[in-house]
This record gives C-alpha cells, sequence and structure tokens, in this order.
C-alpha cells in the first residue's frame, strides 16, 4: 500500500553525490536500480532509482527532511498490496515502513475500552491477530485485508462487516518538514477508500504528510466467540478471493449504489479475459491477477478494456482502488 510522499519533479535523477549520501547513511538498508517488482503483491513494477528501507523513526525523519531539502521525490510505502508500478520505474527515492514502524501496543482507558496503538509499517494481520490474542473487539472486520496499518488508513480499508474509521480514534502524521502532528478522529475527512489530508497539506504547503500510526479504540470480548468469528470471516474470504496468483486485490471501487464492481464487471463478460500474461480473475471479475509473468502495460491495458466495456454496456465510470504510480 502507498501511505504518502513527495511529487516534485518525476524526472529527477539521483546524482552521485546523493548516492553517496544515501550509501554512507543507510548502509546495507538502501539498493539502487531495485525492481520493485520484488515489492508489490503484483509482482510487477520497474526500477527504482533508490530503494530504502529505515531502520529507526529517527531515519525516516531525517531521509524525508534531506529529500524535501535536495528536491528529491520520494514514495512511501508499506507492503505494496495496493500498488501497480509501472515498467518505466519511479524516479527518486522509494521509503518502505515495514522496518521502522512495526510496534503494536495497547493501554486499558477504563471504561472507554483500550486503545491499541499500531504504527505504519505494521501489517493489518498483525493487528488483527493482535486483537484476537488480547481478547478486544472491532477489528475482525478487516480479517484477511492484506498491506500494513498505513496504507489502511489512507484507504480507509473495509469491508462489508466494517471500515477503520468506525475504531479509529487519532492517527499521527509526519509533515514534510519534519514536525509531528497528532489528529484525532473527529477532525479526519474519511470517504470510500479514502482518507483526506488536505488541511494538513495546505499547512505543511511542502508536500503530503505520512501516516506514522494509529490508534485504535477496541472493547473486551468473549475470546471464544471472537476466535471463532475471526476463523469465519477468513474462511469465508479466502473462499471468494483468489488467492493462489499474485493480485492487489480489488482494483476498481464499488459504486455508491446498485451493483458492485464485481458484478458489473462479470456482466460485461469481462471474466477470464486476458492480455499478456495478466488475467480478470475467473473467481471474483473485480480482481486483475499476475497469471504468466505479466507486465504493468499487460495490467493497464486491462484496466482500460473494463472501464470502457463498463461505461459504454452500463453507463458507469468504474474509479480505481489500486493505486497507479511511476512515470
Amino acid at each position: 500500500m502507498k501511505i504518502g510522499g513527495a511529487t516534485l519533479n518525476p524526472f529527477i535523477m539521483l546524482d552521485s553525490d546523493s548516492k553517496i549520501w544515501l550509501e554512507r547513511r543507510f548502509k546495507e538498508s538502501v539498493r539502487f536500480d531495485e525492481s520493485m517488482s520484488k515489492h508489490t503483491s503484483l509482482w510487477v513494477g520497474g526500477t527504482a532509482d533508490a530503494f530504502v528501507m529505515p531502520e529507526k523513526p529517527e531515519e525516516l525523519v531525517e531521509l524525508i527532511k534531506w529529500s524535501r531539502q535536495n528536491d528529491i521525490p520520494y514514495l512511501v510505502i508499506g507492503d505494496g498490496t495496493n500498488l501497480l508500478v509501472k515498467d518505466s520505474g519511479i524516479r527518486g527515492i522509494v521509503i518502505i515502513l515495514t522496518r521502522c514502524l512495526k510496534r503494536i501496543s495497547k493501554r486499558d482507558t477504563g471504561k472507554d475500552g483500550i486503545i491499541v496503538t499500531a504504527l505504519a509499517g505494521a501489517r493489518m494481520q498483525a493487528l488483527c491477530s493482535f486483537a484476537v490474542k488480547n481478547n478486544l473487539k472491532g477489528m475482525n472486520f478487516a480479517i484477511g485485508i492484506p498491506g500494513t496499518v498505513g496504507g489502511g488508513v489512507m484507504m480507509n480499508s473495509g469491508t462489508a462487516h466494517g471500515l477503520i474509521k468506525s475504531v479509529l480514534d487519532s492517527i499521527k502524521i509526519l509533515l514534510p518538514d519534519g514536525h509531528i502532528k497528532i489528529i484525532m478522529k473527529e477532525n479526519l475527512n474519511f470517504d470510500y477508500r479514502r482518507l483526506s489530508l488536505k488541511d494538513e497539506v495546505k499547512e505543511a504547503n511542502q508536500g503530503r504528510p505520512i501516516i506514522l500510526g494509529a490508534c485504535f479504540r477496541l472493547h473486551p470480548s468473549d475470546p471464544h466467540e471472537l476466535q471463532k468469528d475471526a476463523e469465519k470471516k477468513l474462511k469465508a474470504r479466502k473462499e471468494r478471493q483468489p488467492r493462489s496468483l499474485p493480485s492487489a486485490g480489488c482494483f476498481f471501487k464499488n459504486p455508491l449504489s446498485g451493483k458492485t464492481a464485481g458484478e458489473l464487471i462479470d456482466l460485461a463478460g469481462l471474466k477470464g479475459k486476458s492480455t499478456g500474461g495478466a488475467e480478470i480473475s475467473l473467481k471474483h471479475a473485480n480482481f486483475i491477477i499476475n497469471k504468466d509473468r505479466a507486465s504493468a502495460s499487460d495490467i493497464l491495458a486491462l484496466i482500460e478494456l473494463v472501464q470502457e466495456t463498463v461505461s459504454k454496456k452500463f453507463n458507469i465510470n468504474l474509479e480505481l482502488e489500486v493505486k497507479i504510480v511511476g512515470q
């Protein structure tokens, strides 16, 4: 999932001085000309000029400030589960949070429940497991959702059983100037599959803030019932979604009313359609799978086919849920 970043000049290449600084500062935690196919759940994508894995939160803050000062574009990601990287790759720096921001903890607030704090690089499934192990209800709706907490918050991830915003208490963000800010839920603007941080962008006047972590308000529950419910939801998710081949989850947002995106794609007769090594899943029409060494261009061609066909047949414009990045 994508968590944040700065789009300055997408055609800026890293110069030798920048590479030297990155190598000295991050040593084995930086790679150059790194294929993004290794870091996305679709297994496609060109190379990133630099791929940095900060080990500590302080390193992340330093890297963001340095990138801003040197006008170097950066993209912050989690697990790359909701991301399509173009074949041309990414200019600048890709920063991954799964090393430096993965802690999960809890504190009792009394009658108002338990606050569980998960840093942005923690995986959603680790958060769901933490809740179940600590007999806390509220997160089971997210059982089976891939990716990290930061991406889940940015996407307002959810299912028919619930959404991130329903259990969120607050978030902590890093502004591009290095300042850290906590924002309570009531001051956040959520939409379908989206969290808007427009006010914070205006305030920073430098680029997008980065989510560092989130607090969730959960409640004690019967451990047996909680575990039983978690197993039931995970089983149902596995049964209705293709899981044996690389994918990025649901590609298109569901329309606000009427049939789901998957139903519309199915009714349009597109199940099983393929371009190159990419295919619209026979199991779930809102999934595009990498069936046989697909390229990003193969997937982009299928996206275009789906949008044009559904628009022509049903006069509905399907919006992407997956984020497309790259030159």
